[in-house]
């Protein structure tokens, strides 16, 4: 049984209890000696931490927890490092959301110029704590969840010198919800960018089922945090793969507009809701198991992702995970230092792609090819407050495009966000 020490940064997230959850299903083959909770909030931190100490001791585990907001302290004797950090909190999704419907564009938290915003406050906090983990943990592996996951990768793998795998539940999800339709043995072929995905392959048995599932309505699940406007089985088969709930933001853009435009709550407002919720609920002494309310915050499967990868690396199993990774000569049509998600064999060296049969097709290659430029601007303009990059990521988008509306909207979402964007902000 390996032993493990886990630093969790951002664990005043309501999700961490569902992270927790997962170490303690596996029990049998990773011991988690310690775990440290990190996060600047002190409220959250306290107590979501308390909650988290109660799930340990009420399932027996000899455990040390340490609840800091210090991240040098957090960091030392670390092996693997989660970051699932939220810069702003929610008010700054709420921005994100909100800003960009009154210029006619999609407000979303992982996608499109919201999304975009998300990365800009995220990417400066990202390089510190790398700088720490460089400096501190070097041996250590950072497991990614923070969004927008692939953006957040890809510059880590790009920029730094830590070991690092990008995680989402996105993929776990889909593969899942297909097996349940055609059986366990059906072998599932994954490609894509975070949040930019497709299943392209279902073979079962030597025979593929793809268009099977089309013929008989097969509709792929969409996950708790979107609103399900539906995939149009044409839709679906002129693709030639089953797309992730956050192709309908492309697919179905109209609609989803129009939903930003006459919800009465955008989906921020209903996480803080939830969160409120559930931190009230975290509160009881009495609790000692994670909620059922927390699988409405979108997470769904959050654990089994991370710890299943986490057991992957520590005991060296070389089993399949889909994971955040550099291409590496994977996809023909991507670069090589083009983050992707794909499957991959999970070792103690970490990952390793698998070999992807030529199962895509132009239109999967050219949407991916475009969002990748636009990951690339995004990097760029976060890494060094450069307006004219931003300029480029927000017009190459396939949600923004049009110069007025992303000048406009840019411009008054980097004001609103000026405490978090100091690279856009230098003092002369």
């Amino acid at each position: 049984m390996k032993e493990i020490n886990v630093t969790v940064i951002g664990s005043g997230s309501t999700y961490c209890p569902e992270l927790v959850d997962g170490f303690l299903k596996r029990q049998d083959s990773l011991k988690l000696k310690r775990l440290v909770l990190m996060d600047i909030d002190e409220r959250k931190r306290t107590i979501v931490g308390n909650l988290c100490v109660r799930m340990i001791k009420n399932a027996g585990i000899d455990c040390e927890v340490v609840m800091t907001d210090d991240l040098d302290s957090a960091l030392q004797g670390a092996d693997f490092v989660v970051t699932q950090i939220r810069v702003g909190k929610l008010h700054c999704r709420y921005l994100d959301e909100q800003i960009p419907v009154k210029y006619g564009l999609i407000g979303q938290e992982t996608t499109g110029i919201g999304g975009f915003f998300k990365a800009l406050r995220t990417i400066p906090v990202i390089r510190h704590i790398c700088e720490r983990i460089e400096a501190i943990c070097p041996d250590a592996w950072l497991i990614n969840f923070t969004n927008p996951s692939g953006i957040v990768t890809d510059f880590v793998l790009n920029n730094t010198n830590v070991k690092c795998i990008g995680l989402c539940n996105v993929p776990i999800d889909m593969i899942d919800d297909v097996k349940e339709a055609v059986g366990e043995d059906a072998e599932i072929t994954y490609l894509g960018l975070n949040h930019l995905s497709w299943i392209t392959s279902v073979k079962k048995d030597g025979k593929e089922m793809l268009y099977d599932l089309f013929d008989e309505g097969y509709a792929p699940k969409v996950m708790a945090n979107i609103h399900d406007d539906g995939f149009d089985v044409d839709c679906l088969k002129a693709v030639g793969g089953i797309p992730s709930s956050y192709l309908q933001y492309y697919y179905c853009r109209d609609a989803k507009l129009e939903h930003l435009k006459s919800d009465e709550k955008c989906r921020a407002q209903v996480c803080m809701e939830i969160e409120e919720q559930l931190l009230e609920m975290y509160k009881d002494e009495n609790l000692v198991t994670k909620p059922a309310l927390l699988d409405k915050r979108g997470g769904h499967k959050y654990s089994l992702a991370a710890c299943s990868l986490i057991d992957s690396i520590a005991n060296d199993k070389n089993d399949v995970h889909v994971v955040n990774i550099l291409n590496g000569g994977t996809l023909p049509f991507m670069d090589d230092d083009d983050v992707v998600e794909i499957a991959a064999r999970i070792g103690a060296d970490g990952a390793k792609p698998v070999p992807v049969s030529h199962t895509w097709n132009r239109h999967m290659e050219g949407l991916m090819k475009v969002v990748k430029e636009y990951e690339k601007y995004t990097v760029e303009a976060a890494m060094n407050g450069d307006d004219n990059a931003a300029m480029n990521a927000l017009m190459i988008h396939p949600l923004v495009g049009d110069y007025q509306r992303a000048h406009k909207c840019y411009y008054e979402m980097k004001q609103a966000h000026m405490e978090f964007l100091p690279q856009f902000f230098k003092k002369a």
